[in-house]
């Protein structure tokens, strides 16, 4: 078979399974947790605490990421389908201006603070080359599909337009307006299991690596905090009509 189709085939794989295979990495995880890295971490006490601040600013920055695309796409692109590829139009616009690939890019973001914040540094490289072949064969497959849909468009605008790194020069204001309340009805399920997962490493962290074992308050009130939003914005989602708009 030959190396285009195998990444194809590959790519279709993971596309269906991107929601779960991640789940595959958690013995690396077990074997990062047991590791001695991570029971006598670089950064304790106050600076422990600032590299924490930093990891969950990072995760954040990508849900913002993902939250700005959200609210600019139309209805029929960017979405959470995972069986097929579906795209009714080509984004240009805003994130997609300056950057092919914004929500992947927000997801790198995003588990990029959650392998920093256990601060062990072959578990962090090993996550991020994992991640880099993951989505490598998702993207393949992926333009594969828009540049038999769109052509000459797709061919013109992925010229100009980096694969992964933005290129802020490039940058095109969104015709259509900021909707916040798609950004609720697409992104409560990602700041959820964001939140949560950053809430059970932090309470590892205090379990194993502090003297007296003691769980801040800090993490049960920040999980909380989330669950309570997931499920109010999830009953909005599921049971009324408040967060859905015309062409979105």
């Amino acid at each position: 078979m030959a190396l285009k189709e195998t990444y194809e085939k590959h790519g279709e794989f993971l596309f269906r399974g991107r929601s779960y295979l991640p789940l595959l990495v958690g013995p690396l995880v077990v074997a990062a947790l047991l590791d001695p890295q991570y029971t006598h971490p670089l950064f304790s006490g106050f600076s422990g605490c600032l590299w924490r601040t930093l990891c969950i600013l990072i995760s954040f920055t990508g849900f913002t990421v993902r939250c700005l695309v959200a609210g600019y796409v139309p209805r029929g692109t960017s979405g959470r389908n995972t069986q097929t590829q579906v795209a009714e139009s080509l984004n240009t616009q805003g994130l997609y201006s300056i950057v092919r690939n914004p929500l992947y890019l927000g997801n790198f973001l995003i588990i990029l603070g959650l392998l920093l914040f256990i601060q062990v540094w072959w578990f962090a490289l090993t996550g991020i080359a994992i991640f880099w072949i993951f989505y490598e064969r998702i993207i393949f497959t992926e333009e594969e599909f828009l540049r038999q849909k769109f052509g000459t468009a797709f061919v013109d605008w992925s010229s100009k337009t980096p694969v992964f790194i933005p290129k802020f020069s490039g940058w095109q204001k969104p015709e259509l307006p900021y909707a916040w309340k798609t950004v609720l009805r697409r992104e409560h399920s990602t700041q959820f299991g964001m939140i949560s997962t950053l809430a059970v490493l932090g309470i590892a962290a205090d379990l194993f690596t502090k003297p007296d074992h003691k769980i801040a308050a800090f993490w049960w009130i920040f999980w909380g905090t989330s669950l309570v939003l997931y499920l109010v914005f999830r009953f909005l989602k599921k049971k009324t009509h408040f967060l859905n708009l015309e062409g979105r």
